[in-house]
């Protein structure tokens, strides 16, 4: 039980799936699927789980906690384990899931889904940064245009006095 425990401390999120009906090899692909991104896929006891929670947690928990449950044990970015799962359901009938508990907020199957559907955390960073990098890109390009423009003033004078000073001699 301390081994649950302690995953259930290093899970930043989980997901809580009905696993009746998949095969042994079926969950392996899953676990292996899981496994790509940090995530575990665990087949565990209700009541260790609970247990394993605490009370407080177990009863956020509870009414997930009935009939065969394997819990997906995910890092920061439940974006990927979404995804996974999703994809897996889609392929594999027999799994359902049931709901997730993501950054200390229970979510349903419908918003796992839909979280499923976002593009990983390092996409809608980067994407970010693009979009804050953007408008200093076209100030840096004014701002050169300036600079190129006075350089090219600057060398038609002294082309002009160059033309003038032979034109004299």
């Amino acid at each position: 039980m301390t081994g649950l425990q302690s995953r259930l401390s290093e899970s930043a999120n989980l997901f809580f799936t009905n696993y009746a009906g998949l095969t042994v090899e079926s969950i392996t692909k899953l676990r292996n699927e899981l496994r790509k991104d940090g995530s575990s896929y665990a087949v565990v006891k209700n009541t260790l789980f609970a247990i394993a929670a605490g009370d407080e947690l177990a009863k956020q928990f509870e009414q997930f906690l009935a009939g065969p449950t394997g819990i997906v044990f995910a890092g920061t970015d439940p974006v990927a384990p979404a995804k996974a799962l999703k994809q897996f359901a889609d392929d594999n009938s027999a799994l359902k899931i049931k709901a997730a508990y993501i950054d200390g907020k229970i979510v349903d199957a419908a918003q796992v889904s839909a979280l499923a559907a976002l593009p990983p955390k390092i996409e809608l960073v980067a994407r970010l940064v693009g979009s804050l990098a953007a408008p200093l890109r076209g100030l840096v390009t004014v701002l050169s245009g300036n600079q190129s423009g006075l350089v090219r003033a600057l060398n038609a004078i002294r082309e002009q006095k160059e033309a003038a000073a032979s034109s004299q001699s």
